[in-house]
């Protein structure tokens, strides 16, 4: 059992700490970086580029999640079940739900309104509908990436202090 405990600390530690490196140092690095040598090209570079590295890591949580939940599973058929069990496979379910969410419906939004922007989205007028749009739903991928990376923080929590 201790083991199964292991895998699933191993697998919610590195989907949450991926999120965090990815929103507090990977994004701000990239967008700082690269507009700092062109500041209309650099931007369009670096949405692209944290774009794809955010789809590569999306691929890596969906994939964390799913053997989150499965050793949860596991955990409850075999016993003793994680306490409250319930709520943490809910939890997880709902994390895993999320990032399917973000990486399936509002990425690729977002993606089709990059590309049908020639040059920066930041360059358009504030009352462009892309540019609103695309503000919408960056808002609501980071709220929901957000709600993913504390309810993995809880979930870690959880873990520590329950020995089963």
């Amino acid at each position: 059992m201790s083991l199964l405990r292991f895998a699933s600390c191993l697998a919610l530690a590195l989907w949450i700490g991926g999120l965090a490196v990815l929103g507090g140092v990977a994004a701000p690095t990239l967008f700082e970086v690269l507009e700092s040598g062109d500041p209309t090209g650099g931007r369009v570079l670096a949405a692209e580029l944290f774009g794809t590295i955010f789809t590569r890591f999306q691929h890596l949580a969906w994939i964390l999640g799913g053997c989150l939940v499965g050793l949860l599973i596991l955990r409850g058929v075999l016993g003793p079940r994680p306490r409250p069990f319930a709520i943490r496979f809910g939890a997880a379910t709902l994390m895993l739900a999320l990032s399917l969410v973000t990486g399936l419906v509002l990425v690729p939004r977002i993606d089709a309104i990059r590309l049908d922007t020639k040059g920066a989205l930041a360059a358009l007028a504030d009352t462009d509908a892309r540019k609103i749009e695309f503000g919408r739903l960056h808002g609501l991928s980071n709220g929901l990436m957000g709600v993913t990376l504390i309810s993995g923080i809880w979930l870690l929590w959880m873990e520590m202090k329950d020995p089963h």
